[in-house]
């Protein structure tokens, strides 16, 4: 069984990038969505169905813990990942797995690829892939919308986060919002857990990226 998660003919786009660097399986998912739980992260996949939840949810949990300026230095350059030896790869496929991540917009997608053993891989043409992607699922607007993401933030979230923006300390945006130091430490936490960042300055990079403030 394969899983084809997707959206209008944006697998035909994928399986043609796939062929061209010689790809035996891919998944395409948006790490920006990982760690928001409400979201389906894979956009699509031809992978072995129970590959998806197990193989693809750790390669792209390890790029969402990333930070911010490393994801940016990583963007369209592919990287090698070897497989953990618990998860069970089919037998003609390499355990080592190539990740390539990419921005389409404010959006964070990795084009993730299987490939037979002892294919031979072209660096170019991995990059070219990455590109080639990033142009196809641009025309699939509702893949990279930032909508549902910015929408879970609430206007006091928004707020505290503005004020962290002016570097204010959670006592002086307390003191200026009239409300508890404790109250504005919950919603730093829920700003945290909602964009994925791991640290004040993240969740600001992030707030900024996606013109929140």
């Amino acid at each position: 069984m394969e899983s084809k998660q997707s959206c209008g003919n944006i697998t035909g786009g994928i399986d043609l990038i796939s062929a061209y660097v010689g790809a035996r399986c891919y998944l395409v998912a948006r790490y920006d969505h990982y760690s928001d739980r409400h979201h389906d992260f894979i956009v699509t996949s031809n992978w072995p169905f129970d590959l998806v939840r197990t193989l693809g949810s750790a390669l792209i949990d390890a790029q969402a813990r990333s930070s911010e300026v490393r994801r940016c230095l990583q963007a369209f350059e592919p990287a090698f990942h070897d497989v953990d030896p618990a998860i069970e790869v089919p037998e003609d496929l390499s355990r080592r797995v190539c990740l390539i991540p990419y921005n389409v917009g404010h959006a964070r997608l990795m084009l993730v690829l299987l490939f037979e053993r002892d294919a031979f891989l072209s660096h170019d043409r991995l990059r070219d892939a990455a590109l080639a992607a990033a142009y196809h699922t641009s025309h699939f607007a509702s893949l990279t919308s930032t909508t549902d993401a910015l929408s879970d933030l609430t206007d006091r979230e928004i707020e505290c986060l503005s004020w962290i923006g002016e570097g204010k300390t959670s006592d002086e945006i307390a003191l200026i919002i009239g409300i508890s130091r404790n109250t504005v430490n919950n919603y730093i936490t829920s700003i945290m857990n909602k964009t994925g960042a791991k640290t004040r300055s993240e969740a600001v990079a992030f707030a900024v990226r996606q013109r929140i403030i």
